[in-house]
């Protein structure tokens, strides 16, 4: 007969109540290091507190107006023609109530970390909202060529409502547009929590200061990174793991870094760039351009160029 192995014993220390982790000590030593940080004047400036905009709403926020831009698509399984207005309405309130919550505490953070006078911050995220309540329809259209786009270019859809359900590129450029439309709005933080939480869902990293047009498709997707100050036309096809970077950051005379400048690639209509490549600096791939798989460019290529591995070295310099 095998025997069984034995249950593990419980230590000593279990036996006679709950495990000490000198909690006071460590604590102590965590509130040493956070002053050390705090009253360092050499290192970023931390405002305090706790009043900042949550990572957790703005994804209930962008889901929600997500069901509402595709309600027979994206909104509860239950929902019927006749009753589709009401949900959109309803839905859109409370979406853009939660979200005038989060544009103040944005605009709350700014107002500290700038030392500024508070002052009509309410009346300024009011007209954020609405501003913002207002582009949803011009949204709307923009997604549809995007949606479009996906199904056309890609052999594999069987239909749009396939590719609207299923496709990780959709997903990411449906958080872009928002993204990129509270980034315009001077809600950078909130902008960039929305477009992170896109990021960890697909793999596909657009920054929501990065310019697209319209018809824009990511085919697959993951390890896709587009910058701040890309700037894509319309009609562009992109695939899995291409980069569209920066080739070099600027520094003062501090050693710095200088923020806001323009470094990323200007992508011009029609073009297509294949996986892998990487696409470095303020160049411009003309309109019609193909880039081949695996490409590493750092200079502009003419329009209509066809891009491979064998000849990147060799392509005559476009216009920059």
């Amino acid at each position: 007969m095998t025997n069984k192995p034995s249950a593990p014993q419980p230590t000593a220390e279990s036996q006679t109540g709950p495990v000490r982790w000198q909690l006071e000590r460590i604590v102590e030593q965590l509130r040493t290091v956070r002053t050390e940080w705090r009253s360092n004047s050499g290192r970023p400036r931390e405002t305090g507190g706790r009043d900042l905009p949550s990572r957790q709403t703005m994804g209930m926020i962008i889901e929600a107006l997500m069901c509402a831009l595709f309600p027979m698509r994206l909104g509860p399984s239950n929902l019927r023609e006749e009753s589709e207005d009401f949900y959109v309405g309803y839905t859109l309130d409370n979406a853009l109530n939660t979200l005038l919550g989060q544009v103040r505490l944005e605009l709350r953070y700014t107002a500290h970390q700038q030392e500024a006078v508070e002052s009509d911050l309410d009346a300024q995220a009011i007209r954020v909202v609405r501003d913002f309540a207002s582009t949803l329809p011009d949204l709307r259209h923009l997604l549809d060529t995007d949606v479009i786009a996906a199904y056309n270019g890609d052999p594999a859809a069987r239909s749009v409502d396939e590719v609207l359900l299923c496709y990780p590129g959709i997903l990411a450029v449906i958080y872009h547009r928002i993204a990129h439309r509270l980034y315009k709005a001077g809600l950078p933080l909130l902008a960039r929590i929305s477009a992170e939480i896109a990021h960890s869902a697909t793999g596909i990293d657009i920054h929501p200061g990065a310019q697209i047009g319209h018809s824009f498709f990511i085919d697959h997707g993951t390890g896709v990174v587009i910058g701040e100050t890309a700037v894509i036309g319309n009609h562009v096809r992109i695939y899995q793991a291409v980069t569209l970077g920066a080739k070099r950051f600027d520094v003062d005379e501090s050693g710095n870094l200088q923020k806001g400048q323009a470094r990323h690639p200007i992508v011009e209509d029609d073009v297509v760039i294949y996986a892998g490549a990487t696409i470095l600096g303020r160049i411009t791939i003309g309109k019609g351009a193909v880039i081949g798989g695996n490409v590493w460019l750092t200079r502009s290529v003419p329009p209509g160029s066809n891009i491979t591995q064998a000849n990147s070295q060799n392509v005559p310099s476009g216009t920059n």
